[in-house]
């Protein structure tokens, strides 16, 4: 082997140790990201935790009466069933994350698309505790104030009450959309775009 030829080999093994390091200070910088996701799930479960217990007391808080008080602890289990399974997946996703190993492209996806499968579960979970907060709010007035109910809803056109449930339904979705983008989509995007650099160099 001439002088040469050992020259070519050399900068060939330093060309391809400034991409494997190039690759592994992308996959180190998705850390940062992936630290701050697990973070905000765990306070996430806290929240919502506390959050069913303070929405339980609400019959004795706002002193419902006993039919209402029924009523209520229907919904409620309803809602505790659907966030329970919620918590069941998030849980099993946060355990999960942390027995992977974060040098390896093929582990920083697996994290990216459970983490978005999460967050569509996420933004369901809301809209479904969203409507069945509006169903109870709706059984309420029609079993307290049925009379009062009753009048209001005849004095309204159809068309007013199709456009305010429209306004309704969007005013949750844009707000179920933020704050998912806030808390976590944001975040999640910077993931994104050290997998598609990671993606475009190989």
């Amino acid at each position: 082997m001439n002088f040469d030829e050992l020259k070519n080999e050399w900068s060939a093994d330093a060309v391809n140790e400034s991409n494997i390091s190039a690759e592994m200070l992308q996959i180190r910088q998705a850390r940062t990201p992936i630290d701050i996701i697990r973070k905000k799930m765990k306070h996430e479960f806290f929240y919502q935790l506390v959050s069913l217990i303070i929405v339980a007391l609400f019959p004795y808080i706002l002193h419902f009466s006993a039919d209402m008080t029924m009523v209520y602890a229907a919904f409620y289990a309803v809602t505790c069933g659907f966030t329970a399974y919620y918590f069941i997946k998030f849980y099993r996703f946060y355990k999960n994350s942390y027995d992977m190993s974060l040098d390896s492209r093929k582990s920083i996806l697996w994290f990216f698309y459970e983490m978005k499968m999460n967050i569509e579960l996420y933004k369901a979970l809301t809209y479904i505790i969203a409507f069945i907060g509006i169903s109870y709010i709706g059984a309420y007035f029609y079993v307290e104030k049925s009379s009062i109910f009753v009048k209001m809803v005849n004095k309204l056109s159809p068309v007013y009450l199709i456009i305010n449930c429209f306004v309704t339904i969007l005013i949750i979705g844009v707000i179920t959309e933020l704050w998912a983008w806030y808390y976590y989509g944001k975040h999640l995007k910077q993931v994104q775009k050290i997998v598609d650099e990671l993606d475009f160099e190989n």
